[in-house]
C-alpha cells in the first residue's frame, strides 16, 4: 500500500499498453489512475489486473447522471476494490449524498471524491454554459456542496488548493491534476504548477500523466518528481 501522493495516470487506449507501463512502476511508490478511454476498452480486466500487481487504483470516471444511477456506479466501483472514485459536484447534492450512503450503507471503505471544475476550462468556458460566477467562486461553491454531501474530497486545479485548504480544512483531500514536475512540457492544461509547488499550496494527492508515462525511464522521472518533493 502506498502513502506516496503520487498518483500516475495511465491514459493509454489499451491494456497492453497500461500494464506494459504498470510494470515499470513501483505500487510502494505510486498509485494509478484509470480513465474513461482505458476503462471503456478494457473493462474491469485493467482494475483486476493493476490490484493483482499490487497497485490502488482511482478509476476516474466522473460520473454525473441522477442519484440512483451514480450510487449504483459508485458501489460498483467500490466493489471492484478501487482505492478512489469520483463523480461530477455539478450533479448536485441529492445525487452526491445518494453515493456516500451507499459506500456507507454497504461498508465500502472507497474515497468518494468530486470533480469541480475541470482544469481545462477557464471563465469563458463557464460564461458560455450559462454560469455567471468566475472559476475560483464556482469552484469553492461546488467544493463547499461536496463536504456538505458527505464526500472526502474534490479534484481541483492546484491554483485552488489553498483557497479549500482554507475554506475545507486540512483533512479534505485535494487531488490535483496539470501538475508538471519542472523537467516537463506544459501540454494542453491550462491551470498548473510543479509537484512540490502544488503540495505547498494544500494538495494532498497529485496526478501526474506523460512527465512520468513518456520518460525513457519512468522510475527515474519517478525518483525526480519524489526529489522535487523532498
Amino acid at each position: 500500500m502506498s502513502e506516496s501522493p503520487l498518483i500516475i495516470a495511465l491514459d493509454y487506449p489499451s491494456l497492453d499498453a497500461a500494464l506494459c507501463m504498470a510494470d515499470q512502476l513501483d505500487p510502494a511508490r505510486c498509485r494509478l489512475k484509470v480513465g474513461k478511454e482505458l476503462y471503456t476498452r478494457s473493462g474491469p480486466a485493467v482494475l483486476e489486473a493493476l490490484h493483482g500487481r499490487g497497485f490502488e487504483v482511482f478509476l476516474d470516471l466522473k460520473f454525473h447522471d441522477i442519484p440512483n444511477t451514480v450510487a449504483g456506479a459508485v458501489q460498483a466501483a467500490a466493489e471492484q476494490g478501487v482505492w478512489m472514485v469520483n463523480v461530477h459536484a455539478s450533479g448536485g447534492r441529492k445525487m452526491m449524498e445518494a453515493a456516500a450512503e451507499r459506500l456507507e450503507k454497504n461498508g465500502l471503505a472507497t474515497h468518494l471524491i468530486a470533480v469541480t471544475v475541470l482544469t481545462s476550462l477557464q471563465d469563458s468556458d463557464l460564461q458560455e454554459v450559462g454560469l455567471s460566477d468566475n472559476l475560483a467562486g464556482q469552484v469553492e461553491r461546488l467544493a463547499r456542496l461536496t463536504q456538505q454531501s458527505g464526500l472526502q474530497g474534490v479534484v481541483c486545479s492546484a491554483q485552488e488548493a489553498a483557497h479549500l485548504k482554507t475554506v475545507c480544512g486540512d483533512r479534505f483531500l485535494k487531488v490535483t491534476p496539470g501538475i508538471r514536475p519542472s523537467f516537463a512540457a506544459v501540454n494542453d492544461q491550462q491551470r498548473i504548477m510543479t509537484p512540490n509547488e502544488a503540495m505547498q499550496a494544500g494538495s494532498t494527492h497529485l496526478v501526474i500523466g506523460r512527465p512520468v508515462t513518456q520518460a525513457v525511464d519512468p522510475m527515474e522521472a519517478l525518483a525526480a518528481i519524489e526529489a522535487e518533493l523532498a
